[in-house]
This record gives structure tokens, sequence and C-alpha cells, in this order.
């Protein structure tokens, strides 16, 4: 099913998007790799498999598989559920390093959730964890134009060019014996965001996106409060 909507989907988004692709050499044509990738529209997760030669495989909720629409869908566009019966951060854990062992390209989003405003939010460790775990490195991309092709709450795409960039893979071997170690896993994150953002030329904010959707951070107030000193 898979490889038959990765068919179907490109007459059917090419009418909107100019899709251009840069650095997809960095991407290995076989060995197991992550791609981390800014997230700015729900349609990423579709321009981006659509535009790699090889499977690209997404982590979703196991809810997502109770109805059969919904499945047919996240099934067919290279989504695995998470593992049932744990906390959401070890499911994403055991199911990613599981994808990664078997061969495959894991596509994640560090930041945990679509940019609430097209800026580029503080990364998670999760992805950082996995290829420790895996022993794989991760290729940086940075997404442009998807969140004006689609908007959040639209369901039909604009017209309009997608640039999708692939960087150099980063290589955390140096790290694979302290893959625990708490300062290792952040200072690594930051370094991945840093090369995401250079692909993507965002403005960084170091705020997780989360809390900044939910208003437990506001983001305008804390660069106001520096401002001042």
């Amino acid at each position: 099913m898979y490889r038959t909507l990765k068919r179907a989907l490109p007459p059917m988004l090419n009418p909107y998007l100019r899709v251009t692709v840069e650095g997809l050499e960095n991407v290995p044509s076989v060995e197991p790799a992550i791609l981390a990738c800014n997230h700015l529209s729900f349609i990423d997760s579709l321009v981006l498999p659509m535009n790699v030669p090889r499977p690209v495989y997404f982590l979703g909720k196991a809810d997502y598989w109770d109805s059969w629409r919904t499945k047919w869908f996240f099934q067919g566009t290279g989504v695995v559920p998470l593992r049932r019966g744990q906390g959401e951060g070890d499911a994403s854990l055991a199911t990613g390093v599981e994808i990664l062992r078997s061969g495959e390209l894991l596509g994640i989003y560090p930041e945990g959730t679509r940019s609430p405003d097209g800026r580029l939010y503080r990364g998670k460790t999760g992805p950082v964890r996995m290829a420790l775990e895996a022993e794989v490195p991760i290729i940086p991309c940075g997404i442009h134009g998807t969140d004006g092709a689609l908007p959040t709450g639209a369901r039909i795409p604009k017209r309009g060019p997608v640039l999708i960039r692939y960087g150099k893979p980063l290589d955390l071997s140096r790290f694979y014996d302290r893959r625990a170690d708490p300062f290792v896993l952040r200072s690594a994150t930051d370094e991945l965001m840093y090369e995401i953002m250079l692909l993507s030329e965002q403005e960084y904010v170091d705020e997780y996106g989360a809390k900044v959707k939910s208003g437990e951070v506001r983001v305008d107030d804390d660069l106001d409060r520096d401002d001042d000193g």
C-alpha cells in the first residue's frame, strides 16, 4: 500500500506544489538513518517521502489505527504506530530504534510539534537518543513553503513553491559510549537544531514549541525582557 500511495500522491500534489530538492545525495540509498526536519505543515509528512527514492517511515499514535479510515491512510503513507502500554517517550524510542535496526529511514520532527508561527523551536532529545541507540547517522533537513501551501486548518493545498534541503550527515559515533549522558543528549540535539536552522533559514527560538502553543511560555515577553536587560 505504501508504494501504491507513493505513486499516487505526486499526480495529486504536483499541480499545487512546485517542489525543489537540494542535497538528496546526502540521504543514504541503502543504510539506515534518521531524517530530522523542521515541521511547518501537516503536508510535510507527504512531501518529504514523496521526494526520496526509498521508503521513509514516521511514528504515529496507536490511536490512529482504531479507525479503518485513518489506519488505511497512515499505514499507506509510512506511519508506524507507537507501542501501546508504554509512555509516549519510551514508545517512540523503542519503535524508532526498531525501524532503524531493520535498515530503514526514519523521518522525525525534533520540535515535536508544528511550528506555531513559522519559527524554529528547541529540539527534543528523542532523535539523538534513537540515533545513539541504533548507532546510525542523522541527516538534518530544512523544508520551506509547506506552511503557505497548506496552512493549519486548510484542507486543500494552495499553489506555491516548496524547497527541501538535506544537509551532511551528523556522525554521532563519538558519543556511542555516552548515550545516556544528559549533557551529550542536549548538546548533540542543539548541534542538530543549528544545522536544521541553517537549512531552513528560520529564526530560532530556544523554547519548546508545545509550551508556546499551550500558552505556558510567551516568547515575545521573554524577548522583551532580554532586550530590557
